[in-house]
């Protein structure tokens, strides 16, 4: 029978050789923020500025797409239902331009759509967006058509089941983007992989009521919309300003916090301001949803500006690592 010593001396070997790394210190070029052979831990984002522009009108447009859906059901003014259904169209149309402007080749963003993989939230947003943007465009057309007299029990049959399954995938276009970029190595996204989601997703519904109220839809669901995303916008704003983490540090720091804070103040306490004392005048609530808008654009690049600043600083990925 084997002794066991050997995998011992092993183990024993290995945790002298942790034990010397410690003491040592990290290495001359973790320091200036490399690793070995002066190459750099993780790679930082390469994304153009057409991908957060692409998250902002993508969780806009999906958005649109639900609370048309809604209106549907509860019979609401057809001229609001068909101002949905275009934002989530014209959103659709405009993202994939978009995308194919950052990959630099359309024959890119098509090979995207060779591969469909669930575990992957890069595929399924390429699948997403495309099927988003054929039930949008089918949902638009069957409702132009029932405006012209076309209209049939088979017509609304097929309007009501494309708005459905635009609403369907419109939510998951408006919030995939949170989960794209929270399954990834950067720590200030993958530490927050459980926020973003849900704050890309409330940041499309303020800025799809915004753009109904600027197009002269100030009515009582617009209004009590904008109430709802202000208000978790703010709660959000709050949350990120007490809890002080170093894997936050580009959220509060540098260019990236500062603009997710001059963000965050106009999504959230001066929009909802905005609304609550000037909230009767349409003034106030075209005031209130251009800064609700605004805060919404600039959120996105302050969150691609916080990944890259987080992949250039090796010290907070090696903490975590070694607090796992």
């Amino acid at each position: 029978m084997k002794s066991p010593s050997k995998p011992k001396a092993t183990e024993k070997r290995l945790d002298e050789i942790r034990e010397a790394a410690r003491q040592s210190g990290p290495a001359d070029g973790l320091q200036s923020g490399e690793s070995y052979y002066g190459l750099p831990v993780l790679k930082a984002p390469v994304w153009t500025w057409q991908v957060p522009l692409y998250f902002f009108l993508g969780g806009i447009s999906g958005v649109s797409a639900c609370i048309g859906f809604v209106a549907q059901l509860f019979r609401s003014d057809p001229a609001l239902i068909r101002s949905c259904l275009w934002i989530a169209l014209v959103g659709a149309s405009i993202c994939p331009i978009l995308l194919i402007a950052d990959l630099g080749r359309p024959v890119r963003f098509l090979n995207m759509l060779r591969v469909f993989k669930l575990r992957s939230a890069m595929s399924m947003g390429a699948w997403i967006l495309v099927a988003f943007s054929n039930f949008s465009f089918l949902a638009v057309l069957c409702f132009e058509l029932g405006l012209r007299g076309f209209a049939n029990p088979l017509l609304i049959s097929l309007l009501w089941l494309l708005e459905g399954a635009a609403a369907i995938t419109g939510l998951l276009l408006a919030s995939y983007t949170g989960v794209l970029i929270g399954a990834t190595a950067i720590p200030v996204w993958s530490e927050n992989r459980e926020l973003l989601p849900t704050h890309f997703l409330t940041s499309g519904l303020g800025g799809s009521a915004a753009i109904l109220e600027l197009m002269g839809f100030l009515v009582l669901a617009t209004q009590i919309l904008g109430f709802v995303a202000s208000g978790i916008e703010t709660l959000i704003e709050i949350f990120l300003e007490v809890r002080k983490r170093p894997v936050d540090a580009p959220l509060h720091h540098g260019r990236s916090g500062k603009t997710l804070r001059i963000a965050g103040l106009l999504e959230g306490p001066l929009a909802l301001l905005l609304r609550a004392v000037f909230g009767s005048s349409h003034k106030g609530r075209y005031a209130a949803a251009l800064c609700f808008l605004l805060g919404a654009l600039l959120s996105r690049y302050a969150w691609i500006w916080a990944g890259r600043a987080s992949a250039n600083d090796p010290h907070v990925l090696f903490n975590l690592q070694r607090t796992r």
